[in-house]
This record gives structure tokens, sequence and C-alpha cells, in this order.
């Protein structure tokens, strides 16, 4: 098959899947004697991805695989097609999400440790029903607490393809300009305020609120008026 029919495919495919598709789901739109090799796959979907360039929308490579999405700074347009305003989330769950997501594995002793305050059982709730978080063990203490780790579909939401992806804290500078509302309240274990502990948990925080305010709308879930946060 050539590839301006491979890519045709393809392009299709994504816009009508409405998620992600890995490589192997693909290739699996073929039959076997024409199931084309794993390369040429990835030469097509650059292809696309190079011909996007200019366009509204992107090919992003996510946590889960390729999909289309509305480019970035188009939000504060094409979030006008909602009447209802996108769900925001709290500060708290927002805190409790860059622990997990800077921090994996914790447990949510770990988060109450660090934060100095309790965690609501409602925003682990939560980030278990988004599916941004999962159980990936117990430590072995007694009382066997569950350890959270984030999933493929925190890397989805946020359009990132590894968590390497994920703002480097050194690289957040302005942290005492930021707006009061995205800094934390920190305490060490003997109760006094730890200013370090304070600047690297609010660049934590605002690196998880950066990544949600840049979250793109992917065009397959076009009609889920929670995947955008502006």
């Amino acid at each position: 098959m050539d590839n301006d029919q491979l890519k045709r495919i393809i392009e299709g495919a994504l816009l009508a899947a409405g998620r992600s598709l890995d490589i192997g789901q693909l290739q699996g739109l073929f039959d076997l004697d024409q199931m084309p090799p794993k390369e040429q796959l990835l030469a097509v979907l650059d292809d696309i991805r190079s011909d996007c360039a200019g366009r509204g929308y992107e090919l992003k490579h996510t946590g889960s695989g390729y999909r289309f999405q509305v480019r970035q700074e188009l939000a504060p347009w094409v979030n006008r097609l909602w009447e209802e305003k996108p769900k925001k989330y709290s500060r708290a769950l927002l805190e409790t999400l860059a622990l997990i997501a800077y921090r994996q594995p914790l447990t949510r002793g770990d988060i109450e440790e660090i934060r100095g305050v309790s965690v609501s059982s409602e925003i682990i709730k939560t980030l278990l029903e988004r599916e941004w978080v999962r159980v990936v063990g117990h430590r072995d203490v007694p009382g066997r607490p569950a350890l959270y780790a984030t999933t493929r579909e925190f890397l989805d939401y946020f359009s990132l393809k590894s968590l390497e992806e994920l703002p480097a804290l050194n690289d957040i500078r302005d942290i005492d300009s930021l707006d009061s509302e995205l800094s934390l309240h920190m305490a060490t274990p003997d109760g006094r305020d730890d200013d370090c502990a304070e600047q690297e948990q609010s660049a934590e925080e605002v690196a998880i609120s950066a990544l949600a305010d840049e979250q793109s709308v992917p065009i397959e879930n076009a009609d889920d008026k929670e995947m955008t946060q502006h």
C-alpha cells in the first residue's frame, strides 16, 4: 500500500476513533497480508504531523498513542462552543495530584504529612474516578496503606507522552510573583513553616496548574465539557 492511501486511512481512523490509537491498534485496521510495518506507520504519522503545521489542530503523541486535537492557543474561541463553563478543580485536588505526579508512588499519609493537612476522601475518589491515579501496591507497614501513582489517562488528559515531559521544577522560577491562590502553606513535622518546602511544592502545583490551563481540546472528545479547564 502506498503512503498516500495509508495516510488517508490513518487520518480517517484517528478522527473516527473517539480516543487515542497506538501503533498496534493502527496496524489492526488491516488484514495480515496488508498490514504496514511499524516503520512505515511512523513515517506516515510524521507526514501527518507535518501536514498539520499552520492548521487549527495538531497530531499529538500521548501516553496511549496518537490523536488529533485543537491547538491550545485556539481554546478561548473553541471553548465558546459550550454554554456550560468547564469544571474547575480545587486547589487541594491539584496539590494532591501534583504530589503524586512528581513524587510517586505515595500513600495518602505521605501526602498529608507533606501538605500538613488531611486529604479529603472525596479528592482521592475523584482522582480515581477520573482515572488520573491508580493503586499500584501497598506499603508494608501496619494497615498496608495504598500507594498511588499516575496513569496513562493522566498523560493523555494533559497531552503528555511520558512523565519525563512534566515541567521541570527547576525551570519554574518566579514563584513569589504568582497569584496567592496558587501558593501552598506547608509545615514541617514540628509545626514550623518551611519556606523551602513551600516553594518546592508551589512549583509542583504551578506545573500541574499550567498543564491544566494549557489543555487542548482533543478533536475526538470535543463533546466532553470537562476536557478543557479554561
